[in-house]
Order: C-alpha cells, then sequence, then structure tokens
C-alpha cells in the first residue's frame, strides 16, 4: 500500500511502533488479536488496528502540499477535512481557513472568493452542485481535492446501480458531509434515497409492501430523497450502497432485510430482478477497525477508552460497540482526563459532555482497553495512553515493555 508524506509530529515513539511492527509480523492482516502492553500494575489492550487510515494519510498529504506551494495565497478547506479537532486545529494554525461547517452553513461566503484562492475538497468529498460553483468561480475543485478513493468507488457503485435502473437506497447519516456528497452523486444517475438506520428501512419496507399507504413516503423520508422520486415506480428495483462509516453489521441487516421484502412482494425466481447484489460497501479500514474491536471485547478489560473527534462517525461506532461490554470514555485527546480521578468525556446519544469520578477502578491490576477512530494521530493516542501511565506506581519502562512485546511478535510471526 502506498506510502503517504505524513507530518512527523503526528507519528508517536510507542504507538506508531506497536503499527511497524504488527505490520512486519502480519502483513496479511490475519492476526486481529490486540497488542499487550503489560506495565505491572496497569495493563493496555491495544486494538490491532485504530488511527489513520488511507483515506486520511492522503488527505492530510495532500492538504500540507497545498499549504507549502501556497505561500502566497489564500487557502481554504471547504469543511472539516477529516472529522479530527487536533488536525484541524493544526490547519487553521498555519492559516488555512473554513469555508463551511460540517452541516454545510458557511462561514466565508462565495462571494468572497476569487480565482487565486486555493480551496481544499475533504476527505469525505462534496456534492456535484458545489464542484459546479467553484468551478464558476474559476476555481479548480480537483487541484486539490482528498476525497477518499473508498468513497468514490461508493459514487462508481452508485452509478452502476443506476445505470442499471436500480433506485439507489443510502444507508448513512443524512446531515454528514459524506452522506450528502455521496447522495449529490447518486441522485445524478437515478433516484435515490437516504435511510439512517434499520427503524428506516423498516418503515420503507412497510411502504414498499403496502402495509403503509404510499403516500406516507413523502411525509416521512421528506428532505431524504432526489428530485422527482416517484414511489409507485422507484421501489420496484432498489440497491444498498452506504456511508463508508457505518457499523458494517447494520448496513448488512438493512440490505438482508429489504432483500427479503423485495422478494416477497413480488415474488420473483431471482432476487436480482428486483434487488442488487451490491455487498457491502464499507471502507477496508472501517471493516479493520470494527473487527479489531470486537476482538477487543472478548477480552477481560475493566474500562474502554476511545479517542477521536466527537463528530466522527467511525469514532463513535467503535464507541457504541465497546459500551455493549465495558464501561466506555469518548475523549478527543488527553487533555480530558483532568486526573487520576476525573475524566471529561462524550456521550453520543445525548451530544452532551460531561465529567466522571474515579472513572479508574480500583484493583491490583487494571486492565484498560484503548483504540481510535481513523482520523485520530497516533501522537494522540500515545499521550493518552502516558498520561494514563503517569498515574501508577512502580511501572515497567517503556522500553521494557516494547521490547517483550517485539520478542514476542517474533516468536509468533505470521507468514
Amino acid at each position: 500500500m502506498k506510502k503517504f508524506d505524513v507530518p512527523e509530529f503526528y507519528r508517536s515513539p510507542i504507538i506508531s511502533r506497536i503499527k511497524e511492527l504488527r505490520k512486519d509480523a502480519d502483513p496479511r492482516k490475519k492476526d486481529y488479536s490486540p497488542t499487550i502492553l503489560d506495565f505491572g500494575p496497569i495493563r493496555f489492550f491495544i486494538a490491532r488496528h485504530f488511527g489513520f487510515c488511507y483515506g486520511v494519510e492522503n488527505a492530510i498529504e495532500i492538504a500540507y502540499r497545498a499549504i507549502e506551494e501556497n505561500p502566497d495565497k489564500r487557502i481554504f478547506l471547504l469543511s472539516e477535512m477529516i472529522h479530527n479537532p487536533e488536525v484541524n486545529k493544526d490547519l487553521v494554525n498555519r492559516g488555512v481557513r473554513f469555508l463551511m461547517d460540517t452541516l454545510g452553513d458557511h462561514i466565508v461566503e462565495w462571494s468572497e472568493l476569487n480565482s487565486n484562492d486555493i480551496v481544499v475538497i475533504p476527505a469525505f468529498g462534496t456534492t456535484l452542485e458545489i464542484e459546479e460553483k467553484l468551478k464558476s468561480l474559476a476555481i479548480d475543485p480537483y487541484r486539490y481535492n482528498t476525497t477518499c478513493p473508498f468513497v468514490e468507488r461508493v459514487w462508481k457503485m452508485s452509478k452502476r446501480l443506476g445505470d442499471d435502473n436500480y433506485s439507489i437506497l443510502i444507508h448513512g447519516k443524512y446531515n454528514h458531509e459524506e452522506t450528502r456528497a455521496t447522495f449529490s452523486h447518486a441522485a445524478k444517475y437515478g433516484p435515490a434515497l437516504i435511510l439512517r438506520d434499520h427503524e428506516e428501512a423498516e418503515i420503507l419496507g412497510k411502504i414498499i409492501s403496502g402495509a403503509i399507504p404510499k403516500d406516507e413516503f413523502y411525509k416521512i423520508f421528506k428532505g431524504k430523497y432526489s428530485l422527482d422520486f416517484d414511489v409507485d415506480k422507484h421501489l420496484k428495483r432498489i440497491g444498498v450502497v452506504n456511508q463508508t462509516t457505518m457499523l458494517a453489521t447494520e448496513t448488512k441487516d438493512i440490505a438482508a432485510y429489504l432483500k427479503t421484502v423485495m422478494e416477497n412482494v413480488f415474488e420473483v425466481k431471482d432476487f436480482k430482478e428486483v434487488f442488487a447484489d451490491t455487498r457491502d460497501s464499507l471502507c477496508y479500514a472501517t471493516n479493520d477497525n470494527q473487527s479489531a474491536t470486537y476482538a477487543l471485547m472478548e477480552l477481560p478489560a475493566d474500562i474502554a477508552i476511545v479517542v477521536g473527534g466527537y463528530n466522527s462517525s467511525n469514532t463513535t461506532h467503535l464507541v457504541e460497540l465497546c459500551e455493549t461490554k465495558f464501561p466506555t470514555y469518548f475523549i478527543s485527546s488527553e487533555k480530558e482526563i483532568v486526573n487520576e480521578n476525573l475524566i471529561r468525556h462524550f456521550l453520543y446519544h445525548s451530544k452532551e459532555h460531561v465529567a466522571t469520578k474515579d472513572f479508574l477502578p480500583k484493583k491490583e491490576v487494571l486492565n484498560i482497553i484503548l483504540t481510535s477512530g481513523a482520523s485520530c494521530p497516533d501522537s494522540t493516542v500515545d499521550k493518552v495512553l502516558q498520561q494514563l501511565l503517569s498515574y501508577f506506581e512502580n511501572t515497567l519502562p517503556v522500553e521494557e515493555v516494547m521490547k517483550k512485546f517485539e520478542t514476542h511478535l517474533i516468536e509468533n510471526k505470521i507468514d
């Protein structure tokens, strides 16, 4: 896989080293078991896969290159390049400005731009309408386009569905930048509809089967379907794609449910007459990170700490998985750990920050799960680990623990 030129300050002495060691020992990614770092009174279970993915590293490389190549020009990010506050803050500190917030509301109006300005497209991609707007301002939207290749793959899949006369159902969060971009591209190729979750899929299934009057479709899914979507015509052949950071299990359940509905309603001999076999359109990193999290959940941990941006979809889903088994704390950086007795963290269900006292259980040996989202730098996870480690006495030296881990990998290398 391609190596990207990512600023060194995003790397780290512990986490980045672990990743390289695991990669060398298991290049084909057959082993999803976590890394165990045993410091004596505290032991970390670190996910096999987490942190910067291909798409994020690609975006970071392009964004920093834009800054380097245009020292005398104004540089704008269309919106947050990735959902990580540390990365976006560093770009802003280097003079980059945001045109919009994550909901698409303008911070800088189009009228303030001119043809000499540089606009960087975020990793989530953007809509066809915004691409055209930039072109009308004589700004090339493709010069510094950091759209993730896996997002573009979903757009290509949407085109194939449209070309084969399937309506395109997008499993995603309606207000997420990636879903808005995918919806725009999908609607160019055919009728498109966004489904947030299994509950909305079930409502759609009842509309398809006639259990809910078809006219209700336009009220229930208002603002989530493409122009001229005709419920009588466009729900006879459907296919499912998704926002690449959704829960894989949920996308598969939605697709399986709708496939059954279509087979039962239309009584076809071959399901492909009414339902496209798209399989899963999640990116590899989302799949790997979720699989690695499931492996973590098999361990006897006391708490889980998940690090990442609070508006990061893929990070939120890791939290969602962990909290089914462990007390889970969702933090953006080590700064949220006030001291050994107090942690500030984010509750994604209610979208609020809270503070929890005595979050570290009093035990002879404390087991902590540690992972992060795909847009979180290794350096941030490293600082979280070091912060937690500092609260314990008589811990083994980092180099000794790392050497022991490296020896274990060599002895158990997977061909």
